[in-house]
């Protein structure tokens, strides 16, 4: 829900991850307080975005418009929440009844330092490159990306550093306060604050950071549960960007369901770790039919193609099995988890 939708009211808002607040150039009549949760703001540009700044609890949000004379009080860039955020909402006009009752010399600091910063963004965002991905063999655009190749590298490759060196041991894997985190990935990599929001928002996802409260419970520990699995992810992605697309690893997320499953499975059978076993699925696809989850048979080829599972195999009684690569399932199956959660944030963000 934009400002368009939202009206003059004031009031806790709650977002959902990717929600959009507002959008740039339309009409604002609110400022936002952020109680919980984190938001993104972003410029679109040509066929991508660029991005501004990562806003979390205790920040204000939107308030430039209301201070705008030039701009016509439209907002100057875009904004979304990263995370499931809570926002309260003040009207304009709520706004402006506590401003009047401040000097007309405050005021007009306040006008002026905004006039000032906003100047400052734009010429900023005159300086910035476009994150579009570009296919060099036809020189043309192939649209916006947010995470590229290169990102994922530098930021994998950051994380892993940062832990290594400067990582303490925590019961659940190496801790990292986001202080120092920040210091070696803004300052010494040059990684924007956005891309390391959203690259902890994956790593969560696919179980590889925790975050705790630190001593003035703000959730800024972060917990990486194992530096092999970064460090693989990070061996991956670097392999695969000399490879040609025709040999890069692509998996269709109903594929990965099926893995996910078959892994589930071959890890509780006896024997399991042969290179090669076989793998009763016929109830798995009853249940995906009986649940209408339109995960079948056909959606295995992905896999097929790159030797991690075998044909289908007819048993008595007209049961299916499937011979299964047990160690490159093993391998590969976390690469394709956060490949495709990395293909999500980067979909959720190109619209």
């Amino acid at each position: 829900m934009s400002d368009k939708k939202a009206g003059a009211k004031s009031g806790l808002r709650k977002l959902k991850p990717g929600e959009v607040l507002f959008n740039d150039g339309e009409k604002a009549n609110s400022l936002y307080i952020i109680q919980n949760g984190q938001l993104r703001l972003f410029k679109p540009k040509g066929k991508g975005f660029i991005e501004i700044a990562v806003l979390r609890a205790g920040e204000v949000i939107g308030e430039m418009a209301y201070f705008d004379s030039e701009g016509g009080g439209k907002r100057s860039c875009s904004a979304s929440a990263m995370v499931s955020s809570e926002v309260i909402e003040i009207s304009f006009t709520a706004f402006a009844k506590t401003m009047s009752g401040l000097n007309p010399w405050f005021k007009t600091i306040i006008n002026t330092l905004a006039n000032r910063l906003r100047s400052t963004n734009a010429r900023v965002k005159e300086l910035e490159s476009n994150s579009t991905s570009v296919n060099y063999s036809t020189g043309k655009h192939t649209g916006y990306e947010f995470f590229k190749s290169s990102d994922i590298i530098k930021i994998l490759g950051a994380f892993f550093l940062v832990f290594k060196s400067h990582g303490e041991e925590h019961s659940s894997g190496v801790a990292l306060h986001r202080k120092t985190l920040d210091l070696y990935c803004k300052e010494i990599f040059g990684v924007i604050e956005s891309k390391i929001d959203e690259m902890a928002i994956v790593l969560q996802d696919v179980g590889l950071l925790n975050f705790e409260n630190d001593k003035d419970g703000h959730p800024k520990i972060w917990v990486m549960t194992s530096l092999d699995k970064l460090r693989a992810l990070f061996i991956f992605y670097n392999t695969e960007k000399y490879l040609t697309d025709d040999k890069k690893l692509k998996i269709s997320k109903k594929c990965q369901t099926f893995l996910e499953r078959i892994w589930e499975r071959v890890q509780s059978q006896p024997n399991s770790e042969s290179v090669l076993t076989e793998v009763a699925i016929s109830d798995m696809l009853e249940a995906w039919k009986e649940k209408h989850i339109n995960v079948n048979l056909d959606h295995l080829q992905d896999a097929r193609n790159y030797g991690i599972v075998g044909e289908v195999m007819v048993q008595d009684g007209g049961k299916l099995s499937l011979e299964v690569n047990f160690h490159k399932l093993k391998k590969q199956l976390p690469n394709i988890q956060f490949m495709n959660r990395i293909n999500d944030a980067n979909e959720q963000k190109s619209g």
